[in-house]
Formats: structure tokens, sequence, C-alpha cells
């Protein structure tokens, strides 16, 4: 029961920031080497070793990567495992990069797995953001067109631009004045 218990305590105090940032989806995330960086000083605290194994595996006409977390006391070990698959390609890496990229994803999911790191707030788990309405947004025009043609009714388009009711009248009128003049 020893090891259990520390590893709920790294579970309870583990904290890994999402410190890196993709420029091109922006958004944060984080990536294994954040996790062990923030994982180490509280293994070697509580007197555990953890290892990360790799192994391939075919199906079909696909290679997967399990990637294995184990911790162990020296007595006893608990193990979690996280899987990805290999691209068929892509484009400006060779093989051997392709499959350190799917063994990091999946080293990434088994470490997640073991301690329990929560990634609600990750990007992809998110629903899209609503866009924003505004005067001169390149969607104004068509939602007043449409509009005034009662393809659509007010009450859509502010759903779907999230706006609010007391901005509703503000927005009918605009969209009249430019229907109309």
């Amino acid at each position: 029961m020893a090891l259990i218990n520390k590893i709920i305590s790294i579970q309870s105090e583990l904290k890994a920031p999402k410190n890196q940032y993709n420029s091109f989806g922006k958004y944060k995330y984080r990536n294994q080497e954040d996790i062990l960086e923030a994982l180490k000083p509280l293994l070697k605290r509580e007197g555990l070793l953890q290892t990360i194994t790799d192994s391939v595996i075919h199906t079909g006409d696909r290679y997967y990567i399990e990637a294995t977390v184990t911790v162990t006391d020296g007595d006893a070990s608990v193990s979690v495992s996280g899987f990805a698959r290999e691209a068929e390609s892509k484009k400006g890496m060779d093989e051997s990069q392709i499959s350190g990229t799917a063994s990091s994803y999946a080293r990434k999911y088994a470490l997640n797995g073991m301690w329990l790191i929560d990634d609600t707030k990750d990007a992809d788990t998110q629903p899209p953001a609503k866009p924003q309405l505004t005067p001169n947004h390149k969607h104004w025009l068509k939602a007043a067109e449409r509009l005034a043609s009662g393809e659509v009714t007010i009450t859509t388009i502010a759903e779907h631009y999230d706006i609010s009711k007391k901005n509703q009248d503000l927005l009918i009128a605009e969209m009249r004045q430019m229907t109309e003049g």
C-alpha cells in the first residue's frame, strides 16, 4: 500500500503547466519534457523510480507506438500505457522522426494517465469559440441581408454570434440601416 500512497501524493501535488505555445494554432500546451521536469523532484522526494518504454505494434497496415510508464518503489510497481499511431508520412520528416513523434505523443499520454494530468482545458477539447460580429466584420452585411430577406431571425444571428439580448435591438437597427441605405 505504500507505493499507492506515494503515487496518490504525487498525483495530488503535481503541477505541469502548459508553458509551450503553438503560434499556428494559437494555443498553449505541455510536452513530455514539461511533465518530466515537474515530476522528477516529486519522484525523488517519494523515493520512486519511473521508467518509460516503447513497443511497436503492427495492426493491419498501420504501426502504433505503445508507451508504458512504470513506477516502482523497489518492491511493487504500477504501469500505465498510452498509444499513438504513426503517420504514414509527414512532410519534411524521415521515418525515424515520424516514429519519434508518435513515441513522444504516446509517452505524454501515458504520463497523463499515470499522474492524472488533466487536459480538459486543451484547445482541442474545448468547443470552438463563437465568432464575433462587428460592423466591420466581413459577415456583417451577409447576416443583415439574410435577416432582411427573412431567411434567418435576429435570435438565430444573436445565438450564432453570441450577442446579448440588450445588444440585439442595436444590431437590428444597424442591420436595417445597412440593408435599406
